[in-house]
């Protein structure tokens, strides 16, 4: 065997490989993005600004929302379980997993401020500037 078929050969097995793991990166990717749950951030004024989070099958309680340093962060949980049972069969359907986004904060959100409602499967997070960085407008005497 040559030298320039070995090398080929080489280089063969090497692109094949770096197929395969780019394949299972992509397939990983698909499945976390899967997982993850749609955000919509909006700016409803000059002074407040909504996060809505469509989190179906979670309950309320398995909800946390929690702001650290300048990231607010929404972690949930989805337990789902669906049952049926009879003489002849038996069926068993079942969801479990954990969801989390974060978001970065400005410095102007008043952290104290921050107003969060769950309903229908959708999380609703208001999010105020401080009173001292609100727009103004200014009198002419």
């Amino acid at each position: 065997m040559s030298i320039i078929n070995s090398s080929k050969k080489l280089v063969d097995k090497v692109e094949e490989k770096v197929e395969k793991g780019l394949q299972t990166v992509k397939e990983t990717f698909d499945n976390v993005a899967r997982h993850l749950p749609f955000a919509n951030l909006a700016k409803r004024s000059n002074d407040t600004f909504d996060i809505e989070i469509d989190l179906p099958g979670v309950k309320k309680e398995d909800i946390e929302i929690t702001i650290e340093g300048n990231y607010l962060s929404v972690n949930a949980q989805r337990k789902y379980k669906n049952e049926t049972k009879a003489d002849d069969y038996y069926l068993c359907e079942s969801s479990f997993g954990m969801f989390s986004r974060s978001f970065a904060l400005s410095d102007n959100i008043n952290r104290d401020k921050v107003d969060a409602k769950y309903e229908d499967g959708r999380l609703y997070i208001t999010l105020e500037k401080e009173e001292s960085k609100k727009s103004k407008k200014i009198a002419l005497k």
